[in-house]
């Protein structure tokens, strides 16, 4: 059973439809999905409304856990809470914020910035995260991405090393812009594995994180409805 909270479809940088990129996740034995393209302010409205009109299908004919969602990118960090705000009005499931990754120009305090967000659901690749913003992450309750991704993957060590320094929520993701970028069977694990998640709380990292984030979500859901 896989959980993927972070995917890209044609809408921004990615290859595949939204319809195509869930109908190949629930193939690969995917529970749930979130299609979060990467959006700004100008282009988030529009690309909500099309991934949820898919996202919808796909759940009433598959039974895959569908969510349309956005990654907040390279947005100035002073604008990311009003934009998340403005994400999750638009109908936007879950917001995940492009965090500090070492191999892009993110503004520093990005990071921070989405960690003190109530509408920020998951940091993704928060690159040299520090204690202080791991810290910020428990209090707050958002989740820290330990990401599949070649580059952003690079500090997987450091965000797991931090991120359990302080008890801080992590999840596996696979950020995929391509087919085979999806978490086929057993490799949510390696990577987990490899990024110096402990075998003794692997099925914490890999299902009951998941799992809260998704009820989390789906309660959310249930009041705005």
């Amino acid at each position: 059973m896989t959980f993927d909270f972070h995917t890209h479809s044609f809408f921004s940088d990615g290859v595949l439809s939204p319809i195509e990129l869930i109908r190949r996740a629930h193939v690969a034995g995917y529970r749930a999905i979130a299609v979060t393209d990467h959006v700004g302010l100008a282009d988030m409205e529009s690309t909500i409304r099309e991934v949820a009109k898919d996202c919808a299908m796909a759940e009433k004919y598959w039974g895959i856990k569908a969510l349309p969602g956005v990654e907040l990118t390279h947005v100035p960090a002073a604008a990311i809470n009003d934009c998340a705000r403005q994400a999750k009005t638009f109908g936007a499931r879950i917001v995940v914020v492009h965090g500090e990754t070492p191999v892009e120009p993110v503004e520093p305090g990005t990071n921070r910035a989405a960690l003190m967000s109530s509408y920020v659901d998951v940091l993704a690749h928060p690159g040299f995260l520090t204690t202080e913003e791991a810290q910020i992450a428990v209090v707050n309750d958002i989740f820290l991405e330990v990401t599949a991704r070649g580059g952003h993957c690079l500090t997987n060590g450091h965000v797991v090393k931090v991120g359990l320094a302080v008890g801080a929520k992590l999840l596996v993701n696979s950020d995929c812009h391509t087919p085979d970028n999806l978490l086929k069977e057993g490799f949510a694990a390696k990577v987990a594995q490899g990024a110096g998640i402990p075998v003794e709380i692997l099925e914490s990292v890999l299902l009951e994180h998941p799992m809260e984030l998704l009820r989390r979500l789906e309660k959310a859901e249930r009041k705005s409805n």
